[in-house]
């Protein structure tokens, strides 16, 4: 029997395949836990519509990442901290506040993980970051790190 798997089955193959089982497998196993439907054809026109819905969005988020790579290429990202003598900071600074700098300063949302620092930031200046905004897409930006007065 013909039939259009929903989910990844182990040794079956993986969702939106369309395998041949065995009758048994089909009726007792597969279609009762949902794992797979009839291979009819409006099921394969209903797979194929979603997964080029499927296939859609992710290339609009690819557009979309990229757009906004661009546009944040020449953004110079303004950081506050303590710092002690020689623009020696106490700590350092870190993906969190590059990411909360960019949302209050930009309203640009990047997620703190996806921000790459390529040695840790402990002194004043302007330093060169990138943030991975999707698959091979990545925007570089200045931090511009400034010492608090106290």
């Amino acid at each position: 029997m013909k039939v259009l798997l929903q989910q990844d089955v182990k040794g079956t193959g993986s969702a939106g395949d369309i395998v041949n089982v065995s009758d048994g497998y089909a009726r007792n196993f597969l279609i009762p836990k949902k794992l797979a439907v009839p291979a009819n054809a409006g099921n394969i026109n209903a797979a194929n519509i979603k997964k080029d819905a499927a296939k859609h969005r992710v290339d609009m988020q690819r557009k979309n990442a990229k757009e906004l790579a661009s546009g944040m290429s020449n953004l110079t990202v303004r950081v506050y901290a303590k710092a002690g003598e020689g623009g020696r900071l106490f700590g350092s600074i870190t993906g969190k506040e590059i990411a909360e700098a960019l949302k209050a300063q930009y309203d640009i949302s990047v997620d703190k993980k996806k921000i790459r620092i390529a040695e840790p930031i402990k002194q004043t200046g302007i330093v060169t970051v990138s943030a991975h905004m999707f698959e091979q897409t990545d925007a570089k930006f200045k931090v511009e790190v400034i010492a608090l007065d106290e």
